[in-house]
């Protein structure tokens, strides 16, 4: 979890992700995430719905702790340090799987992770979501994202889907 200037959140967001692009850190710095969750506030007798911060300061990040993968997540603009860091160079602490699951999910985010193994050009079945029951070929698969994408044939034309893997099933 990395610590930033309180308002500051989305920013050093989108600057981290830009950084791990653009110095090929992707293998490294997978997701970065700030928490936040929607919340009815009623104001001058009307209700509506507000994005609300979860933790104000701080981004979650999912990566593997190198020592170029720690430098570029501690040198962006806007993050003070990271959770669980003593300072003089000292790595951080992780959070534990249950704690990210917690949030994840009080987020309405779904990190089910599958062991499902596909490959480009496999055939599968899509089992859920505007394509459910359809089949194609796999063209692309990202195991880090736990995303794929699908070449399927709606209305006699091939269309690329974007799923996860959680909503496909392999076909024998």
């Amino acid at each position: 979890m990395l610590h930033t200037y309180a308002g500051y959140e989305n920013r050093v967001k989108s600057n981290l992700e830009s950084r791990a692009q653009s110095m090929g850190m992707q293998d490294y710095i997978f997701r970065v995430v700030v928490a936040e969750e929607t919340v009815r506030e009623v104001k001058d007798g009307k209700a509506k719905e507000v994005v609300e911060n979860t933790f104000p300061g701080y981004v979650l990040v999912e990566m593997i702790m190198t020592d170029q993968a720690w430098y570029i997540a501690r040198n962006t603009p806007g993050v003070t340090g990271f959770l669980g860091s003593h300072g003089g160079g000292s790595k951080p602490t992780p959070l534990l799987p249950e704690e990210v699951e917690r949030i994840m999910k009080r987020m309405g985010a779904d990190i089910t992770v599958s062991d499902i193994d596909v490959k480009e050009g496999d055939t599968v079945k899509v089992i859920a979501g505007p394509f459910a029951d359809l089949t194609g070929k796999v063209t692309e698969v990202d195991h880090e994202k736990q995303k794929l994408k699908v070449n399927v044939n709606m209305f006699g034309r091939e269309t690329s889907a974007e799923l996860g893997f959680d909503q496909i099933d392999t076909v024998e």
